[in-house]
């Protein structure tokens, strides 16, 4: 909770990709607050009003969770819309002159997110971009979390991708905090 505090201040995507591991952590307990109090967060050396906070905010996610039909599988809504933010931003971008760098770093990932999407058996293609780029580097995360080896190729992509991703964070807290000019010059 308070990393997903910190981090939605200042990197989204990174911000969204922590939620994601939250989902995951919380089917790991089978959305049993219980569980996850006893087992996960207990583990935590937080004094207790901060354990109090932690389970309450666990509590509204997995009632979340529950409500959307999230047990096993997809994004919270809360989510989602997120990445919808990130997409249209995405969009924005692209379409406007006055981004050439972003551009050129969308070019550049482009044929990693067709070969991702060729990979996934297309599977992905309701997928937008950004969550394409996303489910890559949530996946290159576990993989790295479960010591998995990672090709050359694919630490490739992923360098570019993480480039590509950070780039559209930044602007997208640029946007929330300054606004930014889509307008032709």
């Amino acid at each position: 909770m308070f990393v997903a505090q910190e981090l939605r201040k200042q990197n989204i995507a990174e911000y969204l990709l922590y939620m994601w591991q939250v989902e995951d952590i919380i089917r790991a307990y089978d959305c049993s607050l219980t569980r996850l109090r006893r087992e996960y967060i207990n583990r935590f050396d937080y004094a207790d009003e901060q354990k109090e906070e932690m389970i309450d905010w666990y509590g509204n996610l997995i009632t979340m969770m529950n409500q959307e039909g999230r047990r096993e599988q997809g994004h919270l809504q809360i989510n989602q819309i997120v990445l919808q933010d990130l997409a249209e931003l995405n969009s924005q971008l692209l379409n406007s002159t006055k981004f050439p760098f972003y551009n050129a770093a969308y070019y550049k990932v482009l044929p990693f997110i067709v070969e991702l999407r060729q990979k996934a058996g297309g599977q992905s293609v309701s997928e937008n971009e950004i969550e394409t780029c996303l489910n890559a580097l949530y996946g290159t995360m576990l993989l790295r979390l479960q010591q998995k080896e990672i090709t050359p190729n694919t630490a490739h992509a992923i360098k570019e991708i993480t480039t590509f991703i950070g780039l559209l964070s930044d602007y997208y807290l640029k946007d929330k905090t300054e606004g930014i000019d889509f307008g032709e010059e």
